[in-house]
């Protein structure tokens, strides 16, 4: 367990029970639309990059500084705050009252826009800031530098890729915005190919990406085959392979063939994987006596959803290799 506290007081702000990766999805969200937490009651993340007000142009901060700042190429305003805050669900926070002054947003909630909005209610010190207007995923910042961390048990162990598989954890409740690591997922696709045309094999990841992939333009080689490869999956004969990223640790299941490891978010790969719709086809049998199938059969949707294309753009933007000429063209036309 996680107790983090108030530095001028100490008093005891939130209590999560274990870290987690910092979840992708913060990469795009859907415009006025409420969200709902990005967290798990209980979790918290740590986003070791800039985060809050000032915000400023890419003009005027230039491409060095905005490199340290983990932004390759120009995409919005760019954020000067304080690095490393700690991401929470906001019904986990305790002790802390809005800023009022400070609780601008869009129409629904509270954006952010005004820097940190909730203090300390022992000392007054503005310890994070609370979003959860339309078109933001509801979540607390704390900043690193105003709480500290407090004594506590030890947090929940780490699960193996078995467990994960097991008790079913890799399905999440954020299904329903799949577009958004899948846009992640396209934009690590297009860096790992190297500028060759990628095409995905047959299935549920040629259903996802082939559309979007057939409209990037390639910049020269060979093609190269994208699969899937996974705990309890195996692995695709592919020059490319779309693996997993532990929810807990961040780091990606490693193949053991000579295939090139793309990230993909755990839910949305166990959703290829292990598709539910398939999963639940029997697998002997016919239909029940006196039931007439229908004919012709309806047609199979190709993906509810296409990855997203402020995901993709965002992603490549936080990659280095973005810098490449090849691959600045495709962020700045994108798919």
């Amino acid at each position: 367990m996680a107790v983090f506290g108030c530095a001028g007081c100490g008093a005891v702000l939130t209590a999560a029970v274990s870290e987690v990766a910092l979840p992708v999805h913060l990469a795009g969200t859907h415009w006025e639309e409420l969200h709902p937490p990005l967290l798990e009651s209980g979790s918290y993340a740590v986003d070791p990059a800039p985060y809050g007000p000032p915000w400023r142009q890419w003009d005027e901060v230039g491409a060095c500084e905005a490199a340290k700042r983990g932004y390759f190429a120009p995409y919005g305003a760019l954020p000067d705050g304080p690095p490393g805050s700690v991401l929470l669900a906001p019904g986990d926070m305790r002790a802390t009252g809005l800023i009022l002054e400070r609780a601008g947003g869009y129409c629904r909630g509270i954006d952010g826009r005004d820097g940190p909005n909730l203090a300390c209610l022992g000392c007054d010190l503005p310890v994070g800031t609370r979003m959860d207007d339309c078109g933001c995923w509801q979540v607390v910042r704390l900043i690193a530098q105003e709480v500290v961390r407090l004594p506590a048990p030890p947090e929940r162990p780490i699960m193996d890729w078995a467990e994960l598989l097991a008790t079913g954890a890799l399905w999440h409740r954020l299904s329903e915005y799949q577009d958004i690591p899948a846009g992640v997922a396209l934009a690590h696709v297009v860096v790992a190919a190297g500028g060759a045309p990628v095409e995905a094999v047959p299935g549920p990841v040629a259903e996802l990406f082939g559309r979007a992939l057939g409209a990037l333009p390639p910049a020269g080689g060979g093609v190269k085959r994208l699969g899937l490869g996974g705990p309890g999956f195996g692995e695709s004969a592919t020059d490319l392979v779309l693996v997993p990223v532990h929810p807990q640790t961040g780091e990606m299941w490693q193949p053991r063939g000579g295939a090139v490891p793309v990230p993909m978010d755990a839910a949305l790969w166990a959703e290829l994987a292990f598709p539910p719709h398939r999963a639940r086809l029997p697998v002997v049998g016919g239909l029940p006596t006196g039931v007439e199938r229908d004919d012709p059969l309806p047609p199979h949707p190709q993906c509810r959803w296409q990855p997203s294309r402020k995901a993709f753009r965002y992603t490549l933007a936080r990659l280095p290799a973005v810098r490449e000429p090849w691959l600045r063209a495709i962020h700045g036309g994108g798919y």
